[in-house]
């Protein structure tokens, strides 16, 4: 059974995720939403409060020993949640491999691991890592993806083009998947660490989006660009013995990351919710009038959906820190959250009129914002589908 208690050091990182969200991240979001990044110094600071836990932001991998020592996911996603309600744009801003380290971490070889982690150990530059798998024509259908990889001697060539990726443009290295052979679907998918500078690879154009104007999002091309074939994660028997093993990395990637999206929505939500509450209290107070009437039952529904969504994270995490299939789980976190904080926030807006509207309030922002998350890490539609999936594979058998 899931225990809801948190250990101590969870209890720390959270408060503190919390002290930083309050007082470092939320004076500067506005700013940084409006120039559309966040000054060094901050990013510096940043990078000191992480410490360099790439759990922080998702990823590791699973490893047994006590209660505490399980719990990577759990506490990635205490610290997450604290981290969107002062701005969901920052989590990507902390330095470190990022979305590119749990495929790394799960499937690198020891010296694969040991080569492009090495790489953030030195503090003393901004370093940042990348995952690269959607494509103009392939972002929620990923066994459609047509990035070619061919075999050239020792080396691979790339030919194809990524986009909406995440830091993307300063990533030191980017986790890249390809096909070697589009005929066998998702048994011809690889995945390749290929490293900035790499010739043949080169950024595109720097998205302009709606909202997380603070989070670097960018399009990467590939043109003949020769990968050796020891950036090949995992290493080629891996895929010999494994059939269709690119595709699952990254389906194992998104069991991981759609539990801390979903928290991070519901960062998003929670942040709305309560500033909706507060704006409602100074105007109304105690007022019974009608309208105050039903603005406190549409807090409280607000309130409510936000908890819920919360459980469904908690509920994936502690499942994958378990080494438990959480498919299932990690997908309806997604579905729910992502639709659910939208709502939210659009009730937040509503519930405040006119100042809800404008560009200097923080709901606005958070309106913005929040869209993504229905969308990204596979949009709402899709993760009904996959839950769809499960139930009815669970149709049947043994209770």
């Amino acid at each position: 059974m899931i225990d809801f208690d948190l250990t101590p050091a969870q209890r720390n990182l959270q408060e503190m995720a919390h002290w930083f969200a309050a007082n470092r991240t939320r004076p500067l979001a506005l700013e940084a939403d409006r120039t559309g990044a966040y000054p060094e110094t901050f990013l510096r600071e940043l990078q000191l409060m992480s410490g360099g836990r790439d759990g922080i932001i998702g990823g590791g991998e699973r490893d047994g020993g006590s209660r505490a020592e399980r719990q990577t996911n759990r506490t990635a996603v205490l610290g997450a949640e604290e981290l969107a309600w002062g701005d969901p744009a920052v989590l990507t801003n902390i330095p470190g491999p990022g979305l590119g380290a749990p495929p790394v971490a799960a499937t690198g070889t020891p010296e694969q691991k040991e080569r492009f982690f090495a790489i953030f150990k030195d503090s003393s530059e901004l370093r940042y890592g990348a995952y690269g798998l959607s494509e103009p024509g392939a972002g929620s259908d990923v066994a459609n993806i047509a990035t070619t990889a061919v075999k050239d001697g020792d080396h691979y060539v790339l030919n194809g083009t990524k986009c909406f990726i995440t830091n993307g443009a300063r990533a030191v290295w980017v986790v890249v998947f390809a096909t070697v052979d589009k005929s066998l679907g998702r048994g011809g998918h690889r995945a390749f660490v290929v490293e900035k500078g790499t010739p043949g690879f080169r950024v595109g154009r720097i998205e302009k989006k709606m909202g997380l104007h603070a989070q670097e999002t960018a399009e990467l091309v590939f043109e003949d660009c020769r990968v050796h074939r020891d950036h090949l994660l995992g290493g080629e028997a891996y895929y010999e013995s494994k059939g269709s093993a690119g595709f699952k990395i990254a389906m194992q990637f998104f069991d991981t990351t759609r539990p801390l999206v979903a928290i991070l929505a519901i960062g998003i939500a929670r942040a709305a919710h309560e500033i909706a509450r507060d704006w409602f209290r100074e105007k109304y107070g105690k007022s019974q009038s009608p309208a105050a009437v039903l603005a406190r039952d549409r807090l409280a529904r607000m309130e409510r959906a936000v908890r819920a969504g919360r459980l469904l994270a908690w509920k994936a995490a502690w499942l994958a820190d378990l080494g438990r299939p959480n498919s299932k789980e990690a997908s309806m976190a997604k579905a729910y959250a992502g639709t659910i904080a939208t709502r939210v926030c659009s009730d937040a807006v509503e519930l405040l009129g006119a100042d809800g509207l404008r560009h200097e309030h923080f709901v606005e922002k958070l309106f913005r914002d929040v869209k993504v998350f229905d969308i990204f890490e596979g949009t709402g539609q899709i993760q009904r589908v996959v839950v769809s999936r499960r139930i009815f594979e669970q149709v049947g058998r043994e209770p």
